[in-house]
């Protein structure tokens, strides 16, 4: 559920990033549009979001570093 969440808010990030370029095409510096500050705006919070849920995960232990070829802890014997 986490990293569906962590998918989702990257998607979220390229979508506000992509549409902050259209604004920034089709305003061309206008001073009555806002729309570029205000994607400017979300992809902040969003980023923000992003970087919170992933603290979330590393704190709770529910997203580490297991990888495939780690050899895991090693057992000591006495």
């Amino acid at each position: 559920m986490l990293k569906t969440l962590i998918i989702l808010l990257m998607i979220a990030l390229v979508a506000s990033l992509a549409s902050g370029l259209v604004f920034l095409m089709s305003d061309q510096g206008s001073p009555d549009k806002k729309r570029l500050f205000t994607s400017l705006g979300v992809r902040l919070g969003l980023g923000i979001c992003l970087l919170l849920v992933i603290l979330y995960g590393v704190i709770s232990g529910q997203l580490g570093h297991q990888n495939p070829w780690d050899p895991g802890p090693e057992v000591v014997e006495r």
